[in-house]
């Protein structure tokens, strides 16, 4: 039940009309199927309607004339009784009719926009991400999901019938007796205001509750999440007394807003009682006086019963109305949110070389790319992909207020190993942002292979990319399929092939299905270095001409990280190669390395070279040194 009783308090759209008319269209498309429902909506309102004032003619015309009589005549009374019999078996079908297309439009109409919302949140930028947590995300396909689905198909559907239905008994009962319709207005005018004051006050205490709710199942959330912590130091008594009195405080906020919710139901129904009850005594004078007949008074009570039952009803499904479309604006802003731009012209493609050394361009992979530029004169010209990447004069920050890189300036030859060390917030990863376009600079130039990367096609240039990050994600699904991610196209022998690059094909072997083995919940059933293990494999299957290695190795052990060295520079070889590493033994045999301090590079030089000079390197190298 919605309203007073609802599960969660009722959120208030900031633009009703808009998000209104936005969600239209999407109704829209069902065109057809609307026009039908609302033809059935009104056909059983109508039977409804129609069917209570049937009462007036049989009991005047059949019932009353009837009494008394040995012998009656029950010819018209059998046919009146099939008539109204008919009227309500239309009426059945007319409300099934109604209620299964709503909730296939609902349906229709759901599906339609968690695609969009899906679709248009994979074209979002990498800072859209950052600025939102996960689970603020995930509620925009569950909790703001769920309130339209319950509005398009209980609220609307209820609030529509409702309106026709009291429209048309209203009009009848007017009919009948206008005395008593007046007596029926003041009721309603009353009940009304008990809903006003006693769901306003349970309204109160509901967001109480949620907000309670909230503050327990983060606890939980976070106490579950921290188990080892908790018995490493032997918190738990410390941890079961924060939760209880948490509990406590749900409890007495739960049992308020239940206390004033449960009994509106029944001081509504006793209100309707006393008006049932009134409107009886009143129609029974009136009758005894000549005023009304016996069948009218008959239908007037029966209409009296169903006037405020609607009402009552469309007053509960407002809240849900209201918190629907604050769910449906959540929604609408996250479609409002300007997608990730591309202005990059440029494509990557497979190419092979011709003796005489022109480069052609070709659908099968061939492990030799090309950047291709379109001439309209020309065709097209290509530049063949080394992997020369350079930075010139970079200032960023993620923030105006925040400037993370200042000034960086770099170089990349082809096929050269680039290390990056320094403290945290130096500007190691935002770097490897930049070159893969998650965020884009304002001040200075990037280059690769000569060509200003804003020119290249985003999924283009990151497809020359591989990254294999310090925190692995493992998608629901094989070893083999989460290795094949790097490349969709990849066969079962090269993926194999890049498990063996990454020294991971011995545990894969031994696993209960080898490469079948299902993973669950982030390879839940792996070991950090395993996982660790998978991800360079990915990157391998890729085979990108150029390789970003963020802490690759930092969830392996020093023995697993020997065996898998010689797989690394395989996999290296030939690739310009940026790596982020804590553990200095790791970037030793790299062409250069960057010591950055302050989004500043303060040393640069391969690891002879900064060891002599005696500066940070040596201070972070020696440091590690002793501590190993």
């Amino acid at each position: 039940m919605q309203g007073p009783m609802r599960r969660r308090p009722a959120a208030k759209p900031k633009n009703a009309g808009k998000t209104i008319g936005r969600l239209l269209k999407y109704m829209f498309r069902y065109k057809l199927h609307l026009t039908i429902a609302a033809a059935s909506v009104i056909v059983s309102s109508a039977a409804n309607v129609a069917g209570t004032y049937f009462l007036k003619p049989i009991i005047n015309q059949y019932i009353v004339p009837l009494i008394g009589n040995k012998d009656p005549d029950l010819s018209g009374f059998a046919s009146i009784i099939i008539l109204l019999g008919m009227i309500y078996i239309l009426g059945v079908v007319a409300t099934y009719t109604f209620n299964r297309l709503m909730l296939n439009i609902s349906a229709g109409i759901l599906y339609k926009m968690r695609v969009d919302l899906f679709t248009h949140m994979e074209s979002l930028p990498i800072r859209y991400f950052d600025a939102h947590t996960h689970g603020e995300l995930m509620s925009r396909y569950t909790n703001d999901i769920d309130t339209l689905r319950e509005m398009m198909g209980r609220g609307m559907p209820n609030l529509f019938s409702s309106a026709l239905t009291v429209t048309g008994v209203f009009v009848m009962m007017l009919v009948l007796s206008p005395l008593l319709t007046v007596l029926a207005v003041l009721m309603l005018i009353l009940m009304l205001y008990v809903i006003r004051k006693i769901g306003g006050r349970s309204a109160i205490f509901f967001k109480n509750q949620q907000k309670e709710i909230g503050k327990v199942n983060g606890y939980v959330e976070e106490m579950v999440e921290g188990q080892k912590v908790i018995k490493v130091f032997s918190h738990e008594d410390t941890v079961k007394g924060e939760f209880e009195r948490l509990n406590e405080e749900l409890c007495k906020a739960a049992t308020s807003a239940h206390t004033f919710a449960n009994i509106l139901m029944p001081v509504m129904g006793n209100l309707s009682y006393i008006h049932y009850a009134l409107t009886a005594a009143v129609g029974a004078v009136m009758t005894i006086e000549g005023y009304l007949d016996v069948g009218t008074i008959a239908s007037f009570l029966q209409y009296s019963r169903s006037f405020a039952h609607p009402i009552t009803q469309a007053s509960q499904q407002l809240n849900s109305i209201l918190s629907a479309l604050a769910g449906a604006e959540r929604i609408f802003e996250v479609l409002d949110e300007k997608p990730e731009t591309d202005e990059g012209y440029i494509e990557l493609v497979h190419i092979e070389k011709r003796e005489n050394g022109e480069i052609v361009e070709t659908m099968n992979p061939t492990g030799m790319w090309a950047w291709k530029h379109p001439d309209w004169e020309a065709g097209a010209r290509y530049t063949e992909v080394t992997g020369d990447v350079r930075f010139e004069g970079i200032s960023f920050g993620y923030n105006k207020n925040e400037i993370v890189l200042k000034g960086i300036s770099l170089y990349a030859k082809p096929g050269q190993k680039i290390a990056f060390v320094g403290s945290t917030g130096a500007g190691k990863t935002t770097i490897t942002n930049l070159i893969n376009r998650f965020y884009d600079v304002p001040d200075g130039k990037i280059t690769y292979d000569g060509i200003n990367i804003n020119k290249i096609k985003k999924a283009d240039l990151r497809r020359s990319l591989s990254m294999v990050l310090q925190d692995t994600h493992l998608f629901t699904g094989t070893v083999m399929e989460n290795i094949r991610y790097g490349r969709l196209d990849a066969s079962d022998d090269d993926v194999i092939k890049a498990a063996k690059l990454a020294n991971a094909h011995s545990f894969i072997s031994h696993l209960p299905q080898g490469y079948n083995t299902m993973l669950t919940s982030d390879g839940a059933n792996l070991s950090q270095g395993q996982r660790q293990l998978l991800a360079i494999a990915r990157a391998a299957v890729a085979d990108p001409p150029v390789l970003i290695l963020d802490e690759a190795t930092s969830s392996i052990d020093t023995r697993t990280e020997a065996l898998i060295e010689k797989g690394m520079d395989t996999l290296m070889e030939g690739r310009t190669v940026f790596v982020i590493a804590h553990r200095l033994s790791t970037v030793r045999n790299s062409n250069a390395i960057m010591v950055l301090e302050d989004g500043r590079i303060i040393e640069r030089g391969d690891h002879e070279d900064l060891i002599k000079m005696q500066g940070k390197y040596y201070q972070l190298y020696t440091g590690m040194f002793e501590l190993s």
